[in-house]
């Protein structure tokens, strides 16, 4: 079991950490709004990423080798959900009474995931490598790889999240929070250009 979690996350570690959608989803929320404000979409998002896992591990990737439209509309639907995010994020600054910017909620996390077609891919990577790596009861197996990928996950986006707040702690204030969201919106613009490119 050991040596299966430290495998794991030696095999995740380049995949979690590096810029992504998820990260850079969370460090653009951390920066427009601290860290604090990004808890609930990372429980949304790891929340999410917890039942996906599971349901993938114990069978459900048969939908992308019998329906492989389904990775299509989803990253479609993916990209499209970040570049509404970063319309949000960029008008965030020029509104003001009840139209003022809020931090991304549990749903926005779990949404996020949802609609995150290289999440899919990793998972089901992941199991293809790890799956029959520990004599275990297979869905044991599974559940404990979604922990340990979801746990990695939460941090690595933590991680991010807090950089983006430590990042802009000094200006983010009702003067600057518009300076602020432009160039955080194009950054996720870029991301859903990404997920549609890559």
């Amino acid at each position: 079991m050991t040596q299966l979690t430290i495998a794991l996350i030696l095999f995740l570690a380049p995949l979690a950490y590096s810029p992504g959608p998820g990260n850079m989803f969370f460090a653009a929320n951390g920066a427009r709004f601290g860290f604090r404000a990004t808890v609930p979409a990372n429980l949304g998002y790891h929340a999410a990423t917890l039942v996906v896992t599971i349901g993938i591990g114990l069978g459900f990737d048969w939908i992308s080798r019998e329906a492989p439209m389904f990775l299509a509309i989803i990253r479609f639907a993916g990209a499209a959900y970040v570049l509404y995010l970063a319309w949000i994020l960029a008008r965030a600054g020029v509104m003001s009474g009840n139209n003022e910017a809020k931090p991304a909620s549990i749903v926005d996390g779990a949404i996020l995931l949802l609609l995150n077609p290289k999440a899919y891919l990793i998972i089901a990577l992941m199991f293809t490598q790890f799956a029959g790596a520990v004599d275990m009861h297979r869905t044991a197996s599974v559940i404990w790889i979604a922990a340990v990928f979801t746990v990695n996950n939460a941090v690595a986006f933590s991680l991010y999240a807090a950089l983006g707040d430590g990042m802009t702690a000094r200006w983010r204030s009702p003067d600057t929070a518009r300076f602020l969201n432009l160039p955080f919106a194009a950054i996720l613009a870029g991301v859903a250009i990404w997920m549609l490119l890559a």
